[in-house]
């Protein structure tokens, strides 16, 4: 390796320590009161980053937190697939596939119909049902590189991310209170966080609060929302180029590679050849990663921001958070 690439990995390990080494001291508190209070490790690292979010603003910190917020979840999420098995996914059957399909084509399609009634675009209506009902920020940033320039894209793009960030670390503390009133039983509590809540790391905090199982089953319905990314964001560049636009710059892969990565480790765990001491070492290893994630994510989380953007786009993503959660308990209700 030579002297140069040294250079750049020493700079960037410096640049990123001091917000990755807060995140992983909030994590260990986390854990710490966790394991003395019985409350889950997930919400207390949320709390205690939020507690903390004046570090992720400029300075020395913020983009260590970034890293640690994106990257480092990102492998704790991929990390994951080691303890899904095929026969986990087959045992769900086809009915959280249609599920699944049918809450993304729905909920697009209602936010396209209200953001016209609103008085905006119907592509911002794309944007925030996509953001919504696929995975958050992710899905929301991807479909901004796909849909066509505006000279709003950015402010839109950049409220989305912010909206959907804040309704979902809402989402993480309010749906299991749900799940638990309606008396959900595990495996239908994971499909319905699975399927409603927008960013995958509220969704695997909110599930393995509740039960392994409960997060399993909503990590594997989470990820197929994810995969609706592919098909969504190819309608999005068919729009692009009906249009006749060229959007420039760097373009987000059309299925992100964590997704890519679970699905190779749980096929991987599935032949049985794994050891138990790996499968525990890559479990745990996994469980902090998340853990140190949603300690970033926390001391990101700035819900004055959403103030200054006016009334009617916060009513638009309330009303689509709130029509997902809605479907998703109908179509439960009917046997899906």
């Amino acid at each position: 390796m030579s002297a140069i690439a040294l250079t750049r990995i020493h700079s960037r390990t410096r640049e990123l320590a001091p917000g990755f080494v807060v995140s992983l001291i909030v994590a260990a508190a986390a854990s710490f009161l966790s394991e003395h209070y019985g409350a889950p490790v997930m919400l207390f690292a949320l709390l205690l980053g939020m507690a903390l979010n004046f570090l992720a603003g400029d300075g020395a910190c913020k983009a260590g937190i970034e890293f640690t917020a994106r990257t480092v979840l990102r492998i704790g999420v991929a990390l994951l697939g080691m303890r899904i098995t095929l026969e986990q996914i087959a045992a769900l059957g086809w009915k959280p596939v249609a599920l699944v399909v049918i809450v993304v084509a729905v909920t697009i399609g209602v936010s396209v119909i209200a953001a016209k009634a609103l008085g905006f675009q119907r592509l911002f209506g794309m944007l925030t049902g996509g953001a919504t009902a696929i995975c958050g920020a992710s899905a929301a940033l991807a479909l901004a590189a796909a849909l066509p320039n505006h000279p709003q894209k950015e402010r839109a793009t950049l409220f989305t991310v912010i909206g959907v960030s804040a309704l979902s670390t809402l989402a993480m503390i309010v749906y299991p209170m749900i799940a638990n009133w309606l008396s959900l039983s595990p495996q239908v509590a994971g499909v319905f966080l699975g399927a409603t809540i927008h960013d995958v790391a509220q969704v695997v905090g909110a599930g393995y609060s509740m039960s392994t199982e409960t997060g399993d089953t909503a990590t594997v319905i989470k990820l197929m929302r994810v995969a609706m990314l592919l098909p969504v964001i190819v309608c999005a560049a068919m729009i692009t180029r009906m249009q006749g636009a060229d959007p420039a710059g760097k373009r987000p892969p059309l299925l992100p590679w964590f997704a890519v990565g679970f699905l190779i480790l749980a096929c991987i765990n599935s032949t049985g050849w794994i050891a138990p001491v790996v499968q525990g070492s890559v479990n745990e290893l996994s469980r902090w990663c998340l853990v140190v994630s949603i300690s970033a994510l926390g001391m990101k989380t700035q819900l004055k921001e959403l103030a200054a953007v006016g009334i009617k786009p916060i009513l638009l993503m309330v009303g689509e958070t709130v029509f997902l959660v809605v479907l998703v308990l109908l179509l439960l209700r009917w046997g899906m």
